[in-house]
């Protein structure tokens, strides 16, 4: 089946990423996977890379273009190379749409510039020690000083990816009590400057998989926030959350998809050089049959995570098609990479083969940006029940 998603710029595109992959990645990735972190200086490669800047207006330093396609590319080629850039799609896919969004002409010149040049990287902070997806049960509080100057924020997150390099994190906070009739009322976003006294970083978290990206607890203790960081409007932070989720989500599908096209080509390269009984693996017909039903599966998503896409850059993709992309994709992901796992036998257990660290990257995808079980939810409302 011929794709028809991309255009010859996003394959030039491609290629770009692909070479720059093999020569600044691909050589240094197990020192970057035994630290537990892309080095900081990474991020200025990818700036001058322009990475950062596609979606960025061109005033700001960017390329003026309103398309998810290209970040769809850097899914796929991560993906195929077995390495992830560390914590920059946070900064990109969550942090970036918060910033055009809600922005004022004086905060996007501030901001923008040194976001595209990787100077400044941003990370978003909801995720609390004791509220996962009710985010509404958020303690963290920003109270306004007296004198209107700045707020005054006080609180704990964790799981924040990027969380370790950031120079600016959006911070979800309580600015007022939920009301009876609303308890999501009264949270509001502010980019809070890291060096800011009383800001400070807690333990980087020891995860599973995505062992490149810094992951991060923080803490806030009678931290300033200008009242010119405030992010849109007070105390309507939780409508503006809902509607970056769509985005936040397909982008879960389409890396989880990636990743399953991925696993399919680790497991194919393998089974044909390794031999059994005198045989190559690719020789047996179970190895074909498994082969051949994960490759399906992998059709089947990628036209999936390409829908969605379309319907992104349409600005149409709804809430429940994005859920719907996101548990379809992922669930796939999770069957293929583990069949691909098996494919490789004990090898397939080592970390030193990407199938491994694949199999241990995949896992979050079905929990977070919300869990399968929370996508079910919102498919089921769609469909009135």
């Amino acid at each position: 089946m011929r794709r028809t998603v991309f255009n010859e710029d996003h394959e030039a595109f491609r290629e770009t990423i692909r070479a720059f992959i093999e020569a600044e990645v691909v050589p240094v990735y197990d020192e970057w996977f035994a630290a537990g972190q892309a080095p900081r200086d990474f991020y200025y490669k990818l700036g001058e890379l322009g990475i950062f800047g596609i979606n960025v207006p061109e005033e700001f330093g960017g390329a003026g273009l309103d398309t998810h396609k290209f970040e769809a590319v850097l899914y796929e080629e991560t993906a195929r190379a077995g390495v992830q850039f560390g914590g920059s799609g946070v900064h990109v896919l969550l942090a970036l749409p918060y910033i055009k969004m809600l922005a004022t002409d004086e905060q996007k010149k501030r901001y923008l510039p040194k976001f595209v040049s990787g100077e400044e990287m941003w990370a978003l902070a909801m995720t609390e020690p004791g509220t996962g997806s009710d985010v509404a049960g958020m303690k963290t509080t920003a109270k306004l000083s007296e004198d209107g100057t700045h707020y005054v924020l006080n609180g704990a997150k964790t799981f924040i990816t990027g969380g370790v390099h950031a120079d600016r994190v959006i911070v979800c906070a309580r600015t007022s009590a939920p009301t009876a009739e609303d308890r999501r009322f009264g949270i509001s976003l502010f980019a809070v400057d890291t060096t800011s006294e009383g800001y400070s970083i807690g333990r980087k978290l020891d995860k599973l998989g995505l062992r490149t990206s810094d992951t991060a607890e923080l803490a806030f203790v009678d931290v300033k926030v200008p009242v010119e960081d405030l992010l849109g409007e007070e105390n309507k932070g939780f409508h503006y959350l809902g509607q970056n989720l769509p985005s936040e989500r397909w982008g879960i599908a389409f890396g989880a998809y990636a990743q399953a096209k991925a696993a399919v080509r680790f497991a194919q390269q393998y089974v044909q050089e390794r031999t059994v009984f005198g045989k190559p693996v690719a020789h047996f017909q179970n190895t074909k049959f498994e082969l051949a039903a994960c490759q399906a599966e992998v059709d089947a998503a990628e036209a999936v995570a390409d829908r969605a896409l379309e319907a992104l850059d349409a600005g149409e993709l709804t809430p429940a098609e994005a859920a719907s992309a996101k548990l379809f994709c992922t669930e796939v992901a999770h069957r293929v990479i583990d069949r691909c796992l098996q494919l490789h036998g004990g090898y397939g257990y080592m970390n030193e083969y990407p199938i491994a660290r694949l199999y241990a990257d995949n896992r979050v995808n079905r929990i977070y940006g919300g869990t399968s079980e929370v996508m079910k939810s919102i498919i089921a409302k769609s469909m009135g029940l």
